[in-house]
């Protein structure tokens, strides 16, 4: 019986991804777009693994350390400040205008001033995929913490809790989950602002290899950057929602 539920595990995991694929069989197949501009999925295939005898490998650990990079800098400012915004109404009042006037900005307008600042080396593709992380991350940081019930607090004050034991044994618990999913928010803006970060004179990294790709119209090359990008981004993605799902099991249990 346990064989059988992981078996139908499996396959409703496996069904979407093949459903993808024959799909774009038949879009290739269909003859409503030209063979030469959709390479098939074998092929696609192929070249991945051609790729990873040569350049890929180290492309994808160049833009995977670009994006943890940018995101670790940009969710350790993000937390704090998004913990005071969400904090304080007052500050929040004052300063949310601010925040969502450079949120709503593309990373990719800014490219021109972070050249200028920052010229055309590692730190100015840091510095992009900082600015990504960090905005998303005080969104979902302010919002989620503002949204704590104040009666932990005040029970908490009722029971003789100092000011430092509130904000360590009731705060930071409920902080958690507006962390890691502040966590999660970031990695996918970043994953998704990486090929603009690598406009700025790349030679390696998946946006490096896509643009080069493109230059000469290299599709099957094109598809396995955007899907080692998805993949990298998606394996991330299911490992901080496991490690959400222990880090915050005890607030199930409460529930």
């Amino acid at each position: 019986m346990r064989n059988r539920s992981v078996v139908q595990r499996v396959a409703l995991i496996a069904a979407p991804w093949l459903l993808i694929v024959l799909a774009w069989y038949a879009v290739r197949a269909s003859g409503l777009v030209s063979p030469a501009l959709v390479p098939s999925p074998h092929e696609v295939l192929a070249k991945f693994l051609e790729l990873m005898q040569t350049r890929l490998p180290h492309d994808i650990l160049m833009s995977t350390q670009r994006v943890l990079v940018g995101v670790v800098l940009g969710i350790v400012l993000a937390v704090p400040v998004g913990f005071v915004l969400g904090w304080y109404q007052s500050i929040r009042s004052f300063v949310d205008p601010v925040i969502n006037f450079f949120r709503a900005l593309p990373p990719i307008a800014l490219i021109p001033l972070v050249i200028v600042y920052f010229g055309i080396g590692e730190s100015a593709k840091i510095a992009i995929l900082f600015y990504a992380s960090f905005f998303a991350g005080v969104i979902v940081m302010y919002e989620g913490i503002a949204q704590i019930n104040p009666i932990f607090v005040r029970v908490s004050r009722t029971l003789g809790a100092s000011d430092g034991e509130i904000f360590r044994k009731v705060i930071v618990p409920l902080t958690i989950p507006h962390m890691l999913t502040a966590l999660r928010v970031a990695l996918g803006v970043a994953w998704a602002t990486l090929v603009a970060s690598e406009l700025i004179a790349a030679q390696q990294g998946l946006g490096a290899l896509i643009q080069d790709a493109s230059s000469f119209f290299q599709l099957d090359i094109i598809y396995v950057g955007i899907i080692c990008i998805g993949v990298i981004a998606l394996i991330m993605d299911l490992i901080l929602r496991a490690l959400a799902r222990r880090l915050v099991a005890w607030q199930e249990r409460i529930a």
